[in-house]
């Protein structure tokens, strides 16, 4: 196969339009393992198959594009760097995205290798070419070039090259072309920022993140819905949180929060504030952050009981994702009834209306009311039975009428509601009470789907590592669901058929 492969390259190397020997060429280097690859390829000259790619024959760029997508993997990033430079550089400034992608990709794995990237260093016009890729016109382009210049800089060596060279004004002036580029920029910047907190003081001090901040009290709202979600992402790590809180960022976006009701275009942005605490609740702490932000636990539960779908989804996540915990169980139990009404409004929501408002509201609620064994203490207990009883006079029977819909997601949201219920012998208590409920459990004819078949098993698995669900439910019924269990998720009970001699 090597010789086939070589003796391909000649070939093309003397016809003006090979293109069956390039198709011959491509399935010769697919059908070969990468590994295997590298020794085939590393002496061929390249450059007969890049060399091609100056055509608009959109074939012929599509197999080269293959061909060397195959082949430069199998080289490793210092021979990429020291003999496909000159041709990878060009490549970036190609007309053709697949070309441009396929240069970034190649560049994306030299800048993770010390040695290789030394070589890149050393050669700015390719660094140039690829933050100009920056604001190319297709975003997949442009995502591969953030990509590579976030490898870039998991260095200090590609940090300076980035932020202490004349690329920090190249950086600059793309940030200037339009909108959409700068906001591009900006992933750029907090996607290095949230590495280290050494890579988010470079940023930090070359003004792009007091930019970006900036841009959150802006005048267009689009604009400052885009910020809050960036000044999101930078929350994610803990250096990103505490220099957040530095700059007194926690403060001005609970007051943006509570300025929203004189705003008639808040509807915009809301949704990204209420997310960046509900964020900020889990990574640090929900008493904490619900303690010192009033306003935004406040706007969480107007916005539960708001007609505006878009509002009441984003609560209903921050509400699942607070009560997840049991310091935010916590949290909302204090607010009394307050909370109470929510719950309320939840399952108002959860019984009728929009199929996806529904799976969410159903999500949160299972959130909610789930508690793990080692979380239960006696007053956990109570306090996640009397939240079930908020939601229906019978809220198992509400349950499991949502569970018999039509609707696969919604069959799967309602079981995860028993799945949560499960480990809690109250909620043991009421499947054995509920009756018919028990028969449910193990009939395999509900929910068709692979999903819900997963849903109903783990929903039993819950039921039999539960050590009080033998005394709760009986012996009877803890062995039929060991059994299910045993049988598994997809088990089908055979059939007999007879057939009878003479028939039609």
């Amino acid at each position: 196969m090597a010789a086939s492969i070589e003796s391909l390259f000649v070939e093309i190397a003397s016809l003006e339009e090979p293109i069956e020997e390039l198709q011959t060429l491509k399935t010769a280097v697919l059908s070969i393992p990468v590994s295997a690859l590298r020794d085939t390829v590393s002496g061929l000259r390249l450059e007969v198959i890049f060399s091609l790619l100056n055509t608009n024959d959109r074939e012929k760029i599509e197999l080269c594009v293959d061909i060397l997508g195959r082949i430069l993997l199998a080289l490793s990033p210092v021979h990429l760097a020291q003999n496909c430079r000159v041709e990878l550089q060009a490549g970036l400034k190609h007309p053709d995205d697949t070309v441009k992608i396929l240069a970034l990709t190649q560049i994306g794995r030299m800048v993770l290798n010390h040695e290789a990237v030394t070589e890149i260093q050393n050669n700015q016009d390719i660094l140039r070419e690829v933050i100009q890729c920056i604001k190319g016109e297709k975003m997949t382009v442009a995502k591969e070039a953030i990509r590579a210049l976030a490898k870039l800089s998991h260095s200090k060596a590609g940090l300076d090259a980035l932020f202490r060279s004349d690329l920090l004004k190249d950086l600059k002036d793309v940030m200037a072309t339009s909108d959409i580029v700068r906001y591009r920029v900006y992933e750029l910047i907090v996607d290095i920022s949230s590495v280290s907190p050494v890579s988010l003081g470079y940023c930090a001090n070359s003004s792009f993140i007091s930019q970006l901040l900036g841009e959150l009290t802006g005048d267009d709202v689009l604009v400052r819905a885009t910020a809050i979600e960036m000044v999101t992402t930078l929350s994610h790590s803990q250096h990103g949180r505490q220099y957040l809180a530095q700059q007194g960022i926690m403060d001005k976006i609970s007051n943006m929060i509570t300025g929203a009701k004189s705003d008639p275009f808040s509807s915009f942005y809301l949704p990204g504030l209420v997310k960046f605490f509900g964020n900020l609740a889990i990574m640090d702490s929900p008493q904490h952050v619900c303690e010192t932000y009033p306003a935004f636990q406040n706007k969480v539960f107007e916005m539960a009981i708001d007609p505006d779908p878009v509002m009441t989804g984003v609560a209903l996540d921050t509400l699942g994702v607070l009560g997840s915990t049991v310091e935010g169980k916590q949290v909302l139990q204090k607010t009394g009834e307050k909370f109470n009404a929510v719950l309320k409004r939840m399952s108002k929501l959860a019984s009728g209306g929009a199929t996806e408002l529904r799976v969410r509201c159903l999500e949160a609620i299972s959130l909610l009311i789930t508690l793990q064994a080692e979380q239960q203490t006696e007053d956990l207990l109570v306090l996640t039975e009397s939240w079930f009883h908020l939601l229906s006079n019978q809220p198992m029977e509400m349950i499991r009428n949502i569970s018999t819909q039509p609707f696969p997601e919604l069959h799967c949201s309602a079981l995860r509601i028993f799945i949560a219920i499960a480990p809690q012998p109250w909620g043991q208590r009421l499947m054995i009470g509920t009756p018919g409920f028990m028969e449910f459990i193990v009939d395999r004819s509900t929910g068709p789907t692979k999903e819900a078949k997963d849903a109903k098993f783990e929903l039993v698995g819950a039921l039999v590592s539960s050590s009080t669900a033998a005394d709760i439910l009986g012996s009877q019924h803890y062995l039929r669901l060991r059994s299910y269990l045993r049988e598994g998720a997809y088990y089908v009970t055979a059939v007999a058929t007879v057939t009878t001699e003479g028939a039609d």
